[in-house]
Parts: structure tokens; C-alpha cells; sequence
């Protein structure tokens, strides 16, 4: 590894020259097309879907193959013409971790009662997988602006966002539902999810503005663009995780500084008066009636009915500790056994509605500890240079460790939202690829500063 001695490289003579710098939208997913899985890609298809464990395939499903595969081919490619691949090893080992998950989802299919769909999803997963690893090493030789790809992450969900409120006046039905009791949800469908998209905007735009990475005026219009269609999303989870990161977002804010600390208690004791007197004016019964959208006891105790969901997926785990087979194995076998008393219609259920009960239910215990092994794992990593301050003071690392840190508030999101909702772990679902290209994000950062932490820079080698 003689280039680590290179002079002109701004973190300490790393693998590779100068950053990619600053790219248009279009030079930028031609760049790095890992980016491009964070589109979906948008499939004009109603809610209901199509049900592959059932031999039924539509056009668009031949749209998500051919985009998914592209990508990967792509990766593959560049992969193979590699003549180095350097990854330091705290990163293989997640890498290795999330092959071995594809592995277990794979051997699933064995036992799956729809083998050639559980295979067929698992292929998905690892070449997902395959797109990530290169982006890592893509990234690691040469950088890209890293809050760049959060604006341009952020402009394509504006542009997913926008793509739904024009399928509005054609299909409504595609993007949008109305529910007894709780009025219109716009969940966006197939087209994208708005649950995600949206709070993701919100927590890209509240940290560019806390931190001043932008102009204040950009990052006020996009927050609000992106909360109105959270709220217009009417789901407890997805507004129950943004709070949360948000919330880790504004603790990363204060402690940044001793005017940032008196500033966030100072809001945090103000945010308590505010709450205190609307509570008193509006009355504690009417505020949690419209927090659960007017539901009843049963319906909030049972997370609208997620948790017979969850106790019939345990129960199953425990007699058979492999599971019933990725994605494909929950959806046939959960019909089998319907007699729940669940309020709504199960033959139009296709996940666990939880993400670390999907993966238990794909492929059993195993797989479900390899999971959280991983999450951990990525947490932990990135967590450990997003605090950390380098030893060298260097203008160039600001930018990264801004960027570190507001990823890690993205995936966050993912995670608390993962716990409603299980399309974070299920291919061909567009929050499954977002979560991908955030944690490839984490992890291609989080290498190149690995590396900068143990080089020291030329002036002392000498």
C-alpha cells in the first residue's frame, strides 16, 4: 500500500487522489448508480400488488428485475476489473456478516413451500449486496462529496414525492386510501413510500440547518415539504421514528458547542411549557385519540393487529427454528393458519409487518442473530468516528463527519420504523434498497476514516 504516502491526498496520502468533487444529479447516479436503487424504481401497480408466490408476474416486474440486475451487472464488472480491492478489515467483516445473512436467506429456499420464489428473492438480496461492496470499495479509493450525496439523495425523494401527487389526479387509488375513521392516507404505494421518503427529507433538511450546510431558506422549504407529507401519511410508526431522529439530531447538534447546549435546553424547557398548555387547553383524552387516529383500546394494544402477527411468527420460530423461508414462506403459510380473530383481511398480508420478525420468519433464529449482529455492528462503527475528532485538525474531515452523522440519523429512522414495518428487509420493496444505499454510505465513510486514523500525515513522517 505505497500510495498512503501520497502528499496531495486531503485525508493523509489514502488510497486514491482527490475527492470526485462536485457532480450535476445526472454525472452523479452515472457515478455511482448505487444511488440509482434508491428510486425503486417507481412501479405504477396498485396497492394490492402482485403475488409472485402464486406464479403471477406483471410488466413492471420485469422493470424491477432489469433495474435491480443492471445495477448489479454494472457493480460486477467493476469489481472484476479491479486490480486492488482495499477495504479495511472492521468493514469486511460487516460485509462478510451480510453475505453470510444472503447465504442463510438462500438455504431457506430449501424448505421454503415456494422454493423458486425464495431463491429468487435471495438472488436479489445478494446482488444488492454486490452493488453496496462496490460502491465501498468504489468509494474508498476515490471519495465522493459526502453531502452531496445526501442533497442528491434528498432531491430524489423530492422528485418520488412529486411523482405521486401527479398520479393523484390519474390513479388515486394507486398512491392513496381512504380508511373508516381516519380519513385519507397518502401512502404512496408502489410509486414510492411516502412513510420513508418523506421523514428522510425532514431529517436531511432539520440537520443541514442546524448545522448551517445549506442555505436556511432550502433547508426550512424542503423540512416542510417533507412534513406535510409525513402528516398527510397518517402513520403512528413512521412519525413515532422521525421524533426519534430527530431527536438524535438535535442532540448531535448540542454537542457541538456550549452556544448549541444552552440553545437546545433552552428549547427542550420551552418544548415542555408549550406541551404542558396545549395539553391543558385541548385536553390529554382528545390529543391521544387523534395521535392513534381514533382507534380503540384493543386496536392500540395490539398495534393494529401486528401483534398476533408477531405471536404466531414466534410460535411457529420456536417449533421450527429455521424459519418457513424468505419472503415467499410468510406469505403462503400465514394464510394457512388465518384464524386469528385479526381485524383486517390476511390474504393481503405479505410481511410481518416488523423487520426483525420478517427475517426470524425467513430464515429462523439464525438468520434474525446475524441480523442484529450486523445492525449493531454498522451502529457501532459508524457511531465511533461520527463523535470521534480526529487528532488532526483537517478542514476535509468536517464534511465526512457531518455527513457520518446525519446517515446515521437516516438509518436510525429505518430501524425504529423497521419495527412497524418489514419492507426495510424484503427485496423489490423501495425502503429495502434505500436502507442499503444508507448504510453503503455509512460504511464507505466510515473506511476511509479508519484508514485517516491510522496514517499520520506527511509533515510528521518526515
Amino acid at each position: 500500500m505505497k500510495s498512503f504516502t501520497q502528499r496531495n491526498d486531503p485525508y493523509f496520502g489514502l488510497p486514491g487522489n482527490q475527492s470526485s468533487g462536485k457532480l450535476s444529479f445526472l454525472r452523479f447516479l452515472f457515478r455511482y448508480p448505487v444511488f440509482l436503487l434508491a428510486f425503486g424504481p417507481p412501479i405504477f401497480r396498485d396497492n394490492a400488488g402482485i403475488d409472485v408466490t402464486k406464479g403471477k408476474i406483471d410488466v413492471w416486474a420485469f422493470v424491477q428485475v432489469a433495474w435491480v440486475g443492471l445495477i448489479a451487472v454494472r457493480a460486477v464488472y467493476s469489481l472484476s476489473s479491479s486490480h486492488t480491492i482495499l477495504i479495511p478489515k472492521q468493514v469486511r467483516s460487516i460485509l462478510r456478516l451480510f453475505f453470510i445473512l444472503g447465504l442463510l436467506f438462500l438455504a431457506s429456499a430449501e424448505y421454503s413451500p415456494s422454493r423458486l420464489a425464495s431463491a429468487a428473492y435471495a438472488i436479489f438480496y445478494l446482488l444488492t449486496l454486490i452493488c453496496v461492496a462496490e460502491f465501498v470499495v468504489d468509494s474508498y479509493r476515490n471519495p465522493p462529496d459526502w453531502m452531496q450525496c445526501l442533497f442528491h439523495l434528498r432531491f430524489m425523494f423530492l422528485l418520488l414525492f412529486l411523482l405521486v401527487l401527479c398520479t393523484i389526479p390519474f390513479r388515486p387509488m394507486m398512491v392513496m386510501a381512504v380508511i373508516p375513521g381516519v380519513g385519507i392516507r397518502l401512502s404512496g404505494g408502489a410509486v414510492a413510500s411516502i412513510t420513508v421518503i418523506c421523514p428522510l427529507t425532514v431529517i436531511i433538511s432539520a440537520y443541514t440547518f442546524l448545522f448551517s450546510l445549506e442555505s436556511k431558506a432550502r433547508s426550512i422549504i424542503f423540512f416542510m415539504i417533507g412534513m406535510a407529507g409525513t402528516l398527510l401519511a397518517q402513520s403512528r410508526g413512521c412519525e413515532i421514528a422521525l421524533l426519534a431522529s430527530l431527536a438524535l439530531v438535535a442532540f448531535l447538534w448540542a454537542t457541538s458547542g456550549k452556544r448549541s447546549s444552552y440553545l437546545f435546553l433552552a428549547a427542550s424547557f420551552a418544548s415542555v411549557l408549550l406541551g404542558g398548555v396545549v395539553l391543558a387547553i385541548i385536553g390529554g383524552g382528545r390529543i391521544w385519540s387523534l395521535f392513534n387516529r381514533g382507534g380503540d383500546t384493543a386496536d392500540i394494544e395490539s398495534a393494529s393487529g401486528r401483534t398476533d402477527i408477531w405471536k404466531f411468527v414466534f410460535q411457529y420460530c420456536m417449533a421450527h427454528p429455521l424459519g418457513m423461508g424468505y419472503v415467499a414462506g410468510f406469505r403462503i403459510i400465514f394464510r394457512q393458519y388465518f384464524a386469528l380473530g385479526l381485524q383486517f383481511e390476511v390474504t393481503r398480508i405479505g410481511n410481518a409487518h416488523n423487520a426483525f420478525m420478517d427475517v426470524l420468519a425467513g430464515a429462523g433464529w439464525p438468520a434474525l442473530a446475524v441480523y442484529v449482529v450486523l445492525l449493531v455492528k454498522i451502529v457501532a462503527l459508524g457511531w465511533r468516528y461520527a463523535r470521534k475528532r480526529s487528532i488532526f485538525s483537517i478542514s476535509s474531515e468536517l464534511p465526512p463527519r457531518h455527513a457520518l452523522r446525519c446517515s446515521l440519523a437516516l438509518l436510525v429512522y429505518c430501524l425504529i420504523s423497521g419495527l412497524t414495518a418489514a419492507d426495510f428487509v424484503v427485496p423489490l420493496k423501495a425502503p429495502f434498497y434505500l436502507q442499503f444505499v444508507i448504510i453503503a454510505m455509512i460504511l464507505g465513510m466510515s473506511a476511509r476514516m479508519l484508514a485517516a486514523s491510522r496514517v499520520r500525515p506527511a509533515h510528521l513522517q518526515e
